[in-house]
């Protein structure tokens, strides 16, 4: 059984195995030895202990996981050996190039590089991580904040979901290179200054790396696993086919990258127009945005307009804001989470949005719960065998409308109080054995109870007049606006006397019905006849008689034909000729002649 080791490493506890405990020390020992003279060594130090520490947490599940010999091999892989990196071309700058890196592929991370900052760093970690200068970048904001005026958003939500690059890991990882101990060790010295060294620590420095790596070779030469040697030669076998897989998975990362732009730019272009229509709606009370009469009168709940937009935003924005986060995450690996406090509330937040759309939908829809009529019937000064013209009449406001629709406007009276318009008119003829004709004018209208329903019925107003024989209708109605938009609608139920002569006006085809029957003898397509009033029909006076007609139709071929007219039925063929008309029915062919009339019925044959 092994013992285990608990170690502090940059900040951060871990437990380790004794023996990968002694081979990180020795790792460690030999650094420190790497850097005894080199400015800067502590920070060096200090950094490459904090990467090491990262490396380890990620391939830590949870707190009690014991770090063994493997994980250690796989960090000393990546950081590389200290005896890799001792020579340097800045020391020597006439020699060649000695440098060996270790074999680990350089993975960019997007930081936010605040040394290159003007306000938060954004455009500066974009610029490293896509390869491109921080100026192209910043335009780019620019643009994006006077032309579209989405910028601001963007660069904030960067700014708050994208980590900055505080110590030297990671700003090595923000320009793409691997974070071993060379690039730590010469990204510190290029932030001291990079200073001087003379040839007397040059010197040392190479005698210290000579000892070591004799040191190191003959420790190497007394750990070789000859077991773990043979297995790699093995392993080459399949290197055709781990490149088949890495393929495979570069598209596959292109792809995901793809979705990745695609769920960022669907999420920030919804939460942008919601922001900008919804809050733009919800201040009406304070800035009275023009047209928006029209949503208050709609709104017969009386539901507050900045509560149904601040519900409705959250409702609607708070998943687009997860998709949008989700599409970073796609594309950038080290993203920083908003944390589990920040995804609660949000899914609160958006569950009492719902919550109260919810309410806000059941409380508008009680608003038409109850629908109510209210009619007013009067007699016109029409008696049977009169004659009347039926015609609507519009105005100004209705821009002289004569089509009927549910669809509703809002203006100003002639004494300009805010009134409610619209055209939900429908015509309906009935006879009656009265002596004289009557129009029932039916106002309907809904609330949410009776009273309230039948209040709002009795407040629409509607005129009409008869002049010279002339029944002028308004092809509207009209309402307060305070009545609110509730489905005001008219049924105008004309009976006229039997015997009366009608003529309806072409304009008031939208408003008659589309079928007769015994409770509406007129249709749209009875308009501009004289129409005589009948028991529960109508007679058309003017209408043209149906004309006869001819029909030439070949039968059987060419020389075949029927012809059928006001004379009668005539059929010819080649071998037959048939003729129906007033004066009987006659069949001749060559064989024989057939004639039945008033006389009887005659039959001649050609031998006969």
């Amino acid at each position: 059984m092994n013992k285990t080791v608990n170690i502090n490493l940059a900040g951060i506890f871990f437990h380790i195995d004794e023996d990968a405990y002694l081979k990180l020390q020795r790792y460690l020992e030999a650094i420190k030895r790497s850097f005894t003279d080199s400015q800067g060594r502590s920070e060096i130090i200090s950094d490459i202990e904090a990467r090491i520490a990262e490396l380890f947490n990620e391939r830590v599940e949870n707190n009690k996981q014991v770090i063994g010999i493997k994980q250690v091999d796989e960090v000393i892989s990546i950081m590389g050996q200290p005896e890799d990196y001792l020579v340097d071309d800045e020391i020597f700058e006439d020699e060649p190039t000695t440098t060996r890196r270790p074999k680990s592929a350089p993975s960019k991370k997007l930081f936010r590089d605040a040394d290159n900052s003007y306000i938060g760093g954004v455009s500066s970690g974009l610029g490293h991580y896509f390869g491109i200068d921080a100026i192209w970048i910043r335009l780019a904001w620019i643009i994006l904040i006077f032309g579209a005026g989405t910028g601001v958003l963007l660069y904030i939500l960067l700014w708050i979901l994208v980590p900055e690059a505080k110590t030297t890991a990671e700003k090595i990882m923000m320009t793409g290179e691997p974070v071993n101990i060379s690039n730590i060790e010469k990204k510190i010295k290029d932030g001291l200054g990079n200073v001087t060294e003379t040839v007397s620590d040059v010197a040392k420095n190479v005698s210290d790396t000579v000892s070591d790596a004799a040191k190191n070779v003959s420790d190497a030469a007394k750990n070789v696993d000859f077991k773990k040697q043979t297995n790699k030669v093995k392993s080459s076998s399949s290197a055709f086919f781990d490149t088949i897989g890495e393929i495979f998975m570069f598209f596959f990362k292109i792809f995901a990258k793809f979705i990745g732009v695609l769920l960022i730019f669907i999420g920030a272009v919804t939460l942008i127009s919601l922001i900008v229509g919804l809050l733009s709606v919800g201040v009406v009370d304070i800035i009275r945005i023009p047209g928006i009469d029209f949503v208050e009168i709609a709104n017969a709940g009386n539901t507050p307009i900045w509560v149904v937009s601040l519900l409705t935003l959250f409702a609607v924005g708070i998943p687009f804001f997860f998709l949008f986060y989700l599409g970073l995450k796609i594309l950038i690996n080290n993203l920083k989470s908003i944390g589990n406090a920040a995804k609660f509330t949000l899914l609160g937040v958006w569950l009492i949005a719902v919550v109260g759309l919810f309410v806000v939908g059941i409380r508008e829809a009680s608003a038409h719960a109850f629908d109510e009529t209210f009619s007013e019937k009067t007699e016109l000064n029409i008696k049977a065998n009169d004659s009347l013209r039926i015609k609507m009449v519009s105005n100004d406001i209705m821009h002289h409308n004569y089509y009927r629709n549910h669809a509703f406007k809002v203006a100003s009276n002639e004494n300009g109080e805010k009134t409610i318009y619209n055209s939900d008119i429908r015509l309906i003829i009935r006879s009656t054995t009265d002596s004289v004709a009557s129009l029932n004018v039916k106002k309907n209208a809904d609330g949410r109870d009776y009273q309230e329903a039948i209040d709002r019925a009795k407040n629409i107003n509607y005129n009409y007049s008869l002049d010279n024989g002339t029944l002028y209708l308004d092809a509207f109605l009209s309402t307060a606006a305070e009545n609110k938009f509730s489905d005001q609608e008219l049924d105008l139920i004309l009976y006229l006397p039997e015997g009366t002569v009608a003529n309806f006006h072409n304009n008031t085809r939208s408003f008659l019905g589309y079928h007769k029957s015994s409770n509406d003898i007129v249709s749209g397509n009875d308009t501009g006849k004289l129409l005589l009033i009948v028991e529960e029909d109508i007679e058309c006076l003017d209408c043209p008689e149906e004309d006869s007609f001819k029909v030439d139709v070949d039968v059987h071929d060419e020389s075949s034909k029927v012809k059928i007219d006001d004379e009668g039925i005539e059929i010819k063929g080649d071998d037959v000729e048939i003729k129906i008309d007033n004066n009987g029915i006659r069949s001749e062919s060559e064989e024989v002649k057939v004639k039945i009339d008033s006389d009887g019925v005659e039959i001649k044959s050609k031998d006969n």
